[in-house]
């Protein structure tokens, strides 16, 4: 019998991409759902392209190949930008454990330099990022962000088309992603468009919270199909061993402080 249950533990870690976050595997108990879509969400400086980097790094130092498409944004410039973690290696990007590209070069390769994509266009980019995907074995993508893709796909209809096409392409690929949205602050929504929170597995909702003067990042895991999860929000801090998580207690007071 307990080699029974042995297995059946093992099947249930191999189910899962642990994030390599501590707080955030606990709140999902053991990690994102492997193959699941992740909106990380939220308005600006609240933490979401770091948060989403360290997902990647870990996996990399894992042994899972991992990819960042930088949508906006010269990765080079990005990299720069990031908090600069202790366990970052330099190798990981000379040995393609940790790929960085540009979605604009993709665009330019494809003949797709254009202000709105059609419906081919949409199947060739999905089919584009999926080639890349299986040709190094990726299991750990991260897009940033998925709003300004949006913007040039104009409609709810074509957005819609979009991620059920991604998600589905990747899914079935081992690849678990997550994709970065922009709102503005205060918004009731989880994203730009209203479609992209309703067609993705999971939602990661991060805000900027006011508290005796302070601005304190935050994290609540709104939905995360496949496993049970605290929806209690955190307050979350970016230091270079890590993102760390503490509780945020009933009244604004977080967990062990003041």
């Amino acid at each position: 019998m307990p080699e029974v249950a042995d297995k059946k533990m093992d099947a249930a870690e191999e189910d899962r991409c642990v994030t390599g976050i501590d707080g955030l595997d606990r709140i999902l108990n053991g990690g994102i759902p492997r193959g699941n879509t992740v909106l990380i969400t939220g308005s600006c400086g609240t933490g979401k392209t770091t948060l989403s980097f360290e997902f990647l790094l870990h996996g990399a130092l894992n042994d899972e190949n991992s990819l960042f498409v930088s949508v906006t944004e010269n990765w080079e410039k990005l990299l720069k930008n990031v908090i600069p973690y202790d366990f970052f290696d330099e190798r990981l990007l000379k040995t393609k454990k940790l790929i960085m590209v540009d979605l604009g070069s993709i665009y330019q390769k494809l003949g797709l330099e254009k202000a709105e994509f059609n419906v081919e266009d949409i199947d060739i980019i999905v089919r584009a990022v999926g080639d890349i995907v299986r040709e190094w074995n990726i299991k750990r993508l991260v897009i940033d962000s998925i709003t300004s893709i949006c913007f040039q796909l104009k409609t709810k209809e074509k957005i819609r088309d979009f991620i059920l096409s991604f998600g589905k392409n990747l899914s079935e690929a081992g690849c678990t992603c997550i994709l970065v949205s922009e709102i503005s602050p205060g918004e009731q929504s989880y994203s730009m468009y209203g479609v992209e929170e309703a067609i993705a597995d999971g939602i990661v909702l991060m805000a900027n919270l006011e508290r005796r003067g302070d601005l304190l990042r935050t994290l609540q895991v709104v939905k995360m199909r496949g496993t049970m999860h605290s929806r209690a929000k955190y307050v979350l801090d970016l230091t270079p061993v890590g993102v760390l998580l503490v509780p945020l207690l009933k009244g604004g007071s977080v967990a062990g402080g003041g």
